[in-house]
């Protein structure tokens, strides 16, 4: 095979950047180094109980039209559920449950509604929230820099916009939170408006949760394989690769294509370019630059039904999320699944310590927990589980770059998203056109 195009990584931006192609009748080669597809939203099977375990819970938002986009051209809508309106179920650092709705309303006057009838908040703080109405607007239609300058962090926005601790607690920082995947001490304003813009956007389905309805790899990278090798293409696994010169090599073999969409993390790119060509060294040198925030996730499994709703937010506490995987895949083993999301402060200690961390604010937040019978605990760490947004990070590089023929994709891409997988399917898709309309 003489690939028209090799896609070198198998995540959400190569393989959204190979269907694409593939759909346009090129012949695509996609080599991912690992044994399997997916790069950081992929799963395992666990030995223990048999299960397929993503490697990270993954949400998406009703936003994330690109990403719906690739999902339908490979078959797999079907394999997200999506919820007509945002609602969300908290439990507060007190123990108290409530659930925020979002009535039927032009945004963003459907938050804003749906704030003010949840019975979490109190008056003043319900009438904060109508402060964000102009920074809504503004984050809808202004340069992103508008969300309090370009150095400002998430928290400083929201207090200079007359947000309460309180709001900021059970609303604006688990959103932000998982969103960015860094505290909102850190994380810059600028990008949280980059994922508010989309999100509070004409539709109020734009803001609804998606969860995926199968372990990730049967999601998105397996129909993405098919739909592929489908349409003359290949894909290779277990196959790292590395590009010198114009050529793409794999162990001893020397492969050539027209065109080499890289879509590796930004922390590998140096590894796959080592002859580091000097049209790529400030791309190169950003990439060595950037910092990496970590993701936490410790799965449980109870001898008992322990919740009865597919995700619970747990605000104010290290685990920030936890998911029932038995809801949303429709299991009968009372799996859970919880999330810390910029998780600097907790990554390096041990697994038994995470797990003691997670029964203990489960058990905090959900009584039943105290009756239940743990019979497993399995704790998944990525540690550079996405790029870092903090202010002052390197800038971030474009799709075309100045080696004739190689392109670059990924969520690192300066697509104008965090870390998110919008961003990662953007940045393929627009790999695909740049081949496509040189």
């Amino acid at each position: 095979m003489t690939p028209d195009v090799i896609v070198i990584g198998g995540g959400f931006a190569g393989l959204s950047a190979a269907t694409a192609l593939a759909e346009r009748d090129a012949q695509v080669l996609v080599v991912e180094a690992r044994p399997a597809l997916g790069g950081r939203a992929t799963a395992f099977t666990d030995p223990a109980t048999g299960e397929r375990v993503d490697n990270g819970q993954h949400v998406l938002f009703g936003c994330y039209h690109e990403t719906f986009r690739f999902l339908r051209r490979i078959g797999a809508e079907g394999h997200v559920r999506v919820q007509h309106r945002l609602a969300v179920d908290m439990i507060d650092r007190a123990g108290r449950w409530s659930r925020l709705a979002c009535p039927a309303l032009p945004s963003p006057l459907h938050l804003l509604a749906g704030v003010m009838t949840w019975n979490a908040l109190g008056w003043r703080d319900r009438l904060s929230a109508m402060k964000m109405r102009a920074a809504l607007s503004d984050v809808r239609g202004g340069p992103l820099g508008s969300a309090g300058g370009p150095a400002a962090t998430v928290r400083e926005w929201l207090i200079q916009n007359g947000q309460t601790p309180r709001l900021i607690e059970m609303l604006w920082e688990p959103l932000a939170v998982a969103a960015l995947n860094q505290p909102i001490d850190k994380a810059a304003a600028a990008s949280f408006a980059a994922i508010l813009r989309p999100m509070f956007g004409r539709n109020p389905r734009n803001a609804a949760l998606a969860l995926p309805a199968r372990p990730l790899d049967e999601m998105y990278a397996l129909p993405a394989r098919t739909y592929i090798e489908q349409r003359r293409g290949l894909v290779r696994v277990s196959s790292p690769a590395t590009i010198r010169g114009h050529h793409v090599l794999i162990r001893n073999e020397r492969l050539t294509a027209p065109a080499i969409i890289c879509a590796v993390p930004w922390h590998a790119l140096s590894d796959l370019l080592p002859e580091r060509p000097a049209a790529l060294g400030r791309v190169l040198d950003a990439a060595d630059r950037t910092d990496a925030s970590p993701i936490v996730t410790v799965n449980l499994w109870f001898d008992r039904v322990v919740i009865d709703r597919a995700v619970i937010g747990l605000p104010g506490r290290t685990l920030q999320w936890v998911f029932d995987k038995r809801t949303v895949f429709d299991e009968k083993a009372s799996h859970l699944s919880l999330i810390s999301s910029g998780a600097e402060a907790v990554v390096a200690r041990s697994n038994q310590e995470l797990i003691d961390l997670a029964m203990a604010e489960l058990s905090e937040a959900l009584p039943a927990v105290r009756s239940a019978s743990l019979l497993r605990a399995v704790v998944v760490r990525e540690k550079k589980a996405s790029f870092s947004v903090a202010p002052g990070q390197p800038r971030r590089p474009l799709t075309r770059t100045g080696v004739p023929g190689l392109l670059l994709a990924g969520d690192w891409i300066d697509t104008g998203l965090p870390a998110t997988i919008e961003g990662a399917v953007i940045s393929g898709h627009w790999a695909a056109e740049a081949v496509l309309k040189p």
